[in-house]
């Protein structure tokens, strides 16, 4: 029994901690890939003004520390076991700082916030924009540069952190005074907690973070002199950007008790991406948690989109850098959790139940666009809204109807990547708490025609962080030692017609998506 105690206190293990938006995660993880050890804090957001969503970092930190200690005493082990900690974030979420106290000027804005929306909307209305859409299309007809046939018809979006720090330097005088005084640090989460973990000694990003917030050049892979110069931002409170996996220096020991080695940063989509395995070009993963985010691997060359894809930096390791291209569906999971509350059921589980108990939606369309519609129709001002109520639509109509929105904007998604990267699909892999949803996940393969697979655990977010900081720090060797360590839950096949003679499901649902699709329309520009 001592000689097993003892292997067990001998033993590493991998340190990960996932931010997400509505909770914070983490995960000991052994040399399997298994969850040793875990516990979960809740993130409470703050809504100060209609549109505006904030966090409150105190209450982030604390929650950071909370789930690190909890995590490590749940699987029985102690701190100095931790090989290393890799950490991932939501992402485009940013505050400023003062460089020498640490103490932020303001509270998080999240990337779901639209206080800048009008802002952005003058900026893609306004002359500036349109000389340089004008002058891209020009370069493009003398060059033939898909870049530049991009650059033509850009536009700017709140969800990018560009505008809502434009906003906080235009509103917060004490940002204003440390810019001058050279002590203003900016940072996503990711930035502000290795800051805290190393007491100040860091300022640093890594590219997946830096990517995502629509500041960063991802062709030249720096943050980029000409945007900050058009729309009056410092380069100077921006972090260095380091390698994805990268030795980021160590927590100090009055945290924890001992230092651990920090390996990786990473954002949560492209950490879900890397915990998913999807190493090679063609690889797909849907995550749907919150929001719904599409990504597929691009390889070695950033995709250049001209309908609302983003080209993202996947991860850097070494000097090997996989670009991903991202479409987005901001209001997934927030839309059910909103059905949840206004009392249409009261466990999440009851919705495929619910949903399989009618034949179909009674003619009822939702549109989750709570935060504004993304790709490919890019409208922030859309509005979220049930069209086709009738006096026989039920509980369980309006439930289906939410369900099969969250699919049908999955194969908007899908459709679109398709037609712009004409990129052979390897596979698809779904994580997310909404993947969770067995109705979601068989919609979703019928409409797509292809096979999903869900993995046996579904926030995939941490292990992708745990196993970018597990290679940097040895733990583990290569990616496809990582791939043996994959299981899966489930694989959802698409289902062929009925019986002889009849509709797939695919064409049962293609009125149903037309209608849905003239709802989408409706609910564009609303302006209430």
């Amino acid at each position: 029994m001592g000689s097993r105690r003892n292997g067990f206190m001998n033993e590493r293990f991998m340190l990960s901690v996932d931010v997400g938006t509505t909770s914070i995660r983490c995960h000991v993880y052994d040399k399997q890939a298994n969850i040793r050890g875990s516990c979960t804090s809740r993130l409470v957001p703050i809504y100060p003004e209609l549109g505006h969503v904030e966090m409150d970092p105190e209450a982030l930190w604390q929650g950071f520390t909370t789930v690190v200690k909890g995590a490590v005493q749940d699987a029985g082990a102690q701190m100095r076991q931790m090989e290393a900690l890799g950490i991932s974030t939501q992402r485009a979420t940013f505050t400023t700082w003062d460089r020498k106290t640490g103490t932020p000027f303001h509270n998080f804005i999240s990337w779901q916030d639209q206080r800048a929306a009008d802002l952005v909307k003058s900026w893609n209305t306004s002359c500036t924009i349109k000389i340089i859409h004008g002058v891209m299309k020009m370069v493009y007809f003398l060059t033939r540069q898909k870049r530049s046939l991009a650059a033509s018809v850009i536009v700017f979006s709140p969800q990018h952190v560009t505008f809502r720090l434009v906003w906080a330097l235009a509103h917060y005088k004490q940002v204003r005074q440390a810019i001058k005084e050279d002590t203003c640090c900016f940072g996503t989460i990711d930035t502000w907690l290795l800051f805290k973990l190393t007491k100040g000694s860091v300022h640093a990003t890594d590219y997946s973070n830096a990517s995502s917030t629509g500041i960063f050049d991802s062709y030249q892979m720096c943050w980029s002199g000409f945007l900050c110069s058009l729309v009056s931002l410092p380069l100077s409170i921006f972090p260095e950007v380091e390698n994805t996996g990268h030795n980021f220096g160590s927590t100090d020991p009055s945290i924890f008790g001992v230092s651990i080695p920090i390996m990786s940063l990473m954002a949560d989509q492209q950490a879900a991406m890397f915990g998913e395995c999807c190493f090679d070009v063609g690889d797909v993963k849907i995550t749907m948690g919150t929001g719904t985010f599409m990504d597929i691997n691009t390889g070695s060359k950033p995709h250049t989109s001209v309908t609302g894809l983003y080209p993202l930096v996947g991860w850097r390791m070494g000097s090997d850098v996989v670009y991903l291209a991202e479409g987005n569906a901001a209001d997934t999971g927030t839309a059910i959790k909103w059905a949840q509350e206004l009392g249409l059921f009261s466990d999440v589980r009851e919705t495929s139940v619910m949903a399989h108990s009618v034949s179909d939606s009674d003619g009822v369309c939702f549109v989750p666009s709570f935060s504004g519609l993304q790709a490919p129709l890019n409208d922030p001002k859309a509005c979220a809204s049930l069209m086709g109520l009738k006096p026989s639509t039920t509980k369980s109509h309006l439930v289906r109807a939410i369900l099969e929105s969250v699919a049908f904007r999955n194969k908007q998604l899908y459709e679109t990547m398709l037609r712009e990267t004409r990129i052979p699909i390897t596979k698809i892999r779904v994580d997310g708490g909404v993947s969770s949803n067995d109705f979601i996940m068989q919609l979703t393969a019928d409409l797509f025609g292809r096979k999903l697979v869900r993995p046996q655990h579904h926030e995939r977010s941490c292990l992708g962080a745990a196993f970018v900081a597990g290679l940097e720090a040895g733990f583990w060797s290569t990616q496809e030692e990582l791939k043996k360590l994959q299981s899966s839950d489930r694989v959802f096949l698409p289902r062929g017609p009925a019986k002889e003679g009849a509709l797939s499901p695919d064409q049962e649902y293609f009125s149903v998506l037309q209608s849905w699709e003239r709802a989408l329309r409706r609910s564009m520009n609303c302006c209430l």
